[in-house]
């Protein structure tokens, strides 16, 4: 089933953590149609940057959430959030920096650990642009670089 031209409920309910931990990661209908909208932006995201999309988690359910230490109130779990690459444009930051430019709405958009992009296109749509990395794992307000984040 599509969720969008481009998306397919496959990829966005796919987890190896869940294949191999035995958990259902279905959605209700309530969540499929939040992904459905969630789509329409990530669809909006293709389209700005060209190339095609790799999904690395959309829909984590709570158990799934719980078993790979996901925020407790993660958009994921409601279907509004996506972690995604598009190596065929750029790494995570010129993907974040590509979005901030762009008037694409989101609630949420997070440069994870210069590996991922974090987006949530949840109702809130606060336009809330964060940067997280290792060793510390905390937030920092903005979309940075490695460099930037250390010496904030």
């Amino acid at each position: 089933m599509n969720l969008s031209p481009n998306f397919t409920l496959e990829e966005a309910t796919f987890s190896e953590t869940a294949v191999r931990l035995g958990i259902s990661n279905e959605p209700s209908p309530e969540q499929l149609e939040n992904m459905k909208k969630s789509a329409e932006g990530m669809e909006a995201i293709r389209k700005l940057l060209g190339k095609p999309i790799r999904v690395n988690s959309w829909l984590r359910l709570p158990e799934l959430n719980k078993a790979i230490g996901g925020a407790l109130k993660s958009s994921h779990m409601d279907g509004w959030a996506v972690d995604f690459t598009c190596s065929g444009f750029g790494d995570p930051y010129a993907v974040c920096k590509a979005i901030e430019a762009s008037d694409i709405k989101f609630d949420q958009m997070i440069h994870e650990f210069g590996r991922w992009t974090h987006i949530s296109f949840a109702p809130e749509m606060r336009g809330q642009k964060l940067t997280i990395f290792k060793p510390d794992n905390k937030y920092k307000a903005g979309i940075l670089t490695a460099d930037e984040y250390a010496k904030i």
